[in-house]
């Protein structure tokens, strides 16, 4: 099969490449950047220009249908916010006969912003922290004010009394969010019309730039299957859908909701396929269940943990030791598989980390062109956001095809 992915900037997409190309698919990516992430890779054959995505969704789908056609492509696989507009199309995707999976407009509708999702957690009796959308009466610090929108931890601001929340709110629309103490896990699930075929937990044992998990370990979870079937059950969901959650010693607290697949590859590494499942759906069939994950397998991104250890002010002595660790297979890196960059066969997967390392070695600042970079070229803004909802509301709503949309 031929894939076009619909990002090839971030995380998730240079997994998903891997995936996708060890499954025996051609791949090729759209970017705004011709030197994004996936650009260093043998798994992608071609980066194709795209305009930004965030600030106009619907130019970007003009310009990335006429790709898919130009190219003959089979599937176009949705591996970033690109869902959004992509999920707000698909009866014109179905018509023209572009294959893709994603779910009904109304069901991401109810969770790609996070105060829908808030509401949609609690409606559907998610646990979640506290909560509100205003800051009079709110009395329990520290909290974390969100704004509705943001991709990699981007409108996320910590406030550690009133005089900072006023501040931080200043009559917007936000969501403010009681903080809870626990690890951080990332849950991942596909579904085929509001049933599960495919979950996954890990949590985050290593901090990357921008909060990513530079390292993580497969968990079991108590009680998070259970959430994401009541989840995608009433939500009717149709494709992929991530969420972080905080492990409480009484189960899962549920902080955020991503309406998308999520970095795939320890996943992969656990037993559990996340791709293929997407693209059994992509093509209008039906996958089977995936096997429960394997507990305790590490995996880690060189990539992201050099990049965090320059934010976090470790200078270039935590950079080095970052490299220092992975090269021995020491510390966080014993026992841990790369997910981002395996070297086998494909040397220029190391040229980014290699690039990362040494400008952050000459100026540790310079992480946020790396990594702040990536995030912008696939990011959806508030305004991108608010022209899909526009153009949601000029648009009949189409008639029921059972529990959601796969097209092709």
């Amino acid at each position: 099969m031929r894939v076009l992915l619909s990002d090839g900037s971030g995380l998730t997409a240079r997994q998903s490449a891997n995936r996708l190309a060890a499954a025996g698919h051609v791949v090729a990516v759209l970017a705004p950047d011709p030197l994004c992430l996936c650009r260093f890779t043998r798994h992608v054959t071609r980066v194709h220009r795209v305009p930004p995505y965030g600030p106009d969704p619907l130019g970007w789908l003009e310009a990335a249908l006429a790709i898919y056609r130009s190219g003959d492509f089979d599937v176009l696989f949705p591996t970033q916010e690109q869902v959004a507009v992509l999920s707000l199309a698909q009866d014109r995707l179905r018509s023209e006969g572009v294959a893709t999976v994603v779910p009904r407009f109304d069901s991401l509708a109810a969770v790609q912003d996070k105060i829908s999702a808030c509401a949609t957690l609690r409606r559907l009796g998610l646990p979640q922290p506290p909560s509100a959308t205003e800051a009079e009466g709110w009395t329990r610090y520290p909290a974390f004010v969100k704004e509705p929108i943001g991709t990699a931890s981007g409108g996320v601001r910590r406030v550690a009394d009133a005089d900072a929340l006023r501040s931080a709110t200043a009559g917007r629309p936000v969501l403010i969010q009681a903080a809870v103490e626990g690890p951080l896990a990332m849950c991942q699930a596909v579904f085929d019309r509001g049933s599960l075929v495919a979950f996954h937990t890990n949590q985050r044992t290593g901090e990357g730039a921008n909060g990513g998990a530079s390292h993580k370990r497969s968990t079991e979870v108590p009680d998070a299957r259970h959430w994401f079937e009541v989840l995608g059950a009433g939500l009717e969901w149709h494709g992929a859908l991530s969420a972080d959650v905080i492990l409480e010693a009484g189960g899962p607290v549920f902080i955020d909701v991503n309406p998308r697949l999520v970095e795939p590859e320890n996943a992969w590494h656990s037993g559990v396929d996340l791709v293929g499942p997407m693209m059994e759906l992509a093509l209008g069939s039906r996958p089977g269940l995936q096997p429960r994950s394997r507990s305790g397998v590490a995996t880690h991104q060189l990539l992201l943990a050099i990049l965090g250890s320059a934010q976090q002010g470790r200078g270039r002595r935590g950079v080095a030791g970052e490299l220092l660790h992975a090269w021995r297979k020491s510390g966080a890196y014993r026992e841990s598989v790369e997910e981002l960059t395996p070297l086998a066969h494909d040397p220029e997967a190391m040229l980014p980390v290699v690039m990362a390392a040494a400008a952050t070695m000459a100026t540790p600042r310079s992480w946020s062109w790396f990594a702040n970079g990536s995030v912008t070229n696939y990011a959806l803004s508030e305004a991108g956001w608010q022209r899909i909802l526009v153009s949601a509301r000029r648009t009949p709503p189409s008639p029921p095809r059972g529990h959601g949309s796969s097209t092709g």
